[in-house]
This record gives structure tokens, C-alpha cells and sequence, in this order.
């Protein structure tokens, strides 16, 4: 018997309905104890790439950062001091020299509810 080529193989297949396709598939399996349960479990890693891609950049740590104080900079320099252990001088420092991180790697949770606490305030606020 000739060795069949993968692309000789491929064309075949192509030309089997689903149902000759599933039999051969079961009679594989059998043949050469296997499932192919398995093989498409190993595969689909490699087929959703973009996927794996997109859950690898999802991100679990976040920064709040100060863009601006607005007009109630008292305020947000006492909101600064609630969410950080920095003394008066320093979150007045901060609050000062905006653009600048109140939070590095927070949670999402947190870096929600610190946002809010300063634009509450009337701060300029990104989460990144």
C-alpha cells in the first residue's frame, strides 16, 4: 500500500460525509486506543491562541492615577490620605504634582471605588 501524503489524506476526508467521518474517527479510536476526545482538547489551545491571547491581557492589577485636583483640592488631598498612609504634606505633594499614582496594583474593587471616592471629590481620576 502507498504511503498517503497529509494532503492526500485531507482530501480525502473532505470528500466523506459527517457520518463517514464520525465512524472512521470511532474506528480509529479502537485501532489505536485513543480518543480523539483528547487530541481536540490539545488542539484547541493551539485554534483559540487569540483567545488565550485576550485572557492573558485581561488584567487583575490596577493603577489609580491622579490627572487633576479640580476646584476642591482640599478635598481631594483628604481623599488622597483616606485611601494612602501619606501624611498631609505628602498627599498635598501629590494631589500637587498630578499627573501622579494614588493606588499601584490594586484590584479591580478598589481601584473602582478609589476612582469614585476622588471624582466624588471633584478629582480627575484613569484607572489603568
Amino acid at each position: 500500500m502507498a504511503k498517503l501524503s497529509q494532503d492526500d489524506l485531507l482530501a480525502q476526508f473532505e470528500e466523506m460525509t459527517l457520518i463517514e467521518l464520525s465512524e472512521f474517527v470511532k474506528a480509529f479510536e479502537e485501532k489505536f486506543d485513543v480518543t480523539a476526545a483528547a487530541a481536540v482538547a490539545v488542539a484547541a489551545p493551539a485554534g483559540g491562541a487569540g483567545g488565550a491571547a485576550e485572557a492573558v491581557e485581561e488584567k487583575d492589577e490596577f493603577d489609580v492615577i491622579l490627572t487633576g485636583a479640580g476646584d476642591k483640592k482640599i478635598q481631594v488631598i483628604k481623599v488622597v490620605r483616606e485611601l494612602t498612609s501619606l501624611g498631609l504634606k505628602e498627599a498635598k505633594d501629590l494631589v500637587d504634582g498630578t499627573p501622579k499614582p494614588v493606588l499601584e496594583k490594586v484590584n479591580k474593587e478598589a481601584a473602582d471605588k478609589a476612582a469614585e471616592s476622588l471624582k466624588a471629590a471633584g478629582a480627575a481620576v484613569e484607572v489603568k
